[in-house]
């Protein structure tokens, strides 16, 4: 997936742990875990700005877009 989620570096920089920041954000431990693996499919902006303002971060820090090179289409065929 080319959306790369940092949220474990984040957390490891600020000395905080998930289940902190679960209760923090007033989201499920399950739900962030789903999350910080890079399994979840999307994210409320809400959520994200929770998380964001918890951390004190923006959300570049936390979302990383790295494409994979397979999927990137040229346009020549």
């Amino acid at each position: 997936m080319p959306i790369i989620v940092n949220l474990d570096v984040m957390l490891a920089r600020r000395k905080m742990s998930l289940s902190t920041l679960a209760a923090a954000v007033n989201i499920t431990l399950a739900n962030l875990s789903i999350l910080k693996s890079g399994k979840a499919k999307a994210i409320r902006f809400s959520t994200l700005a929770a998380i964001c303002q918890v951390l004190e971060c923006q959300p570049g820090d936390l979302l990383e877009h790295r494409p994979d090179p397979d999927d990137l289409r040229t346009g020549t065929e």
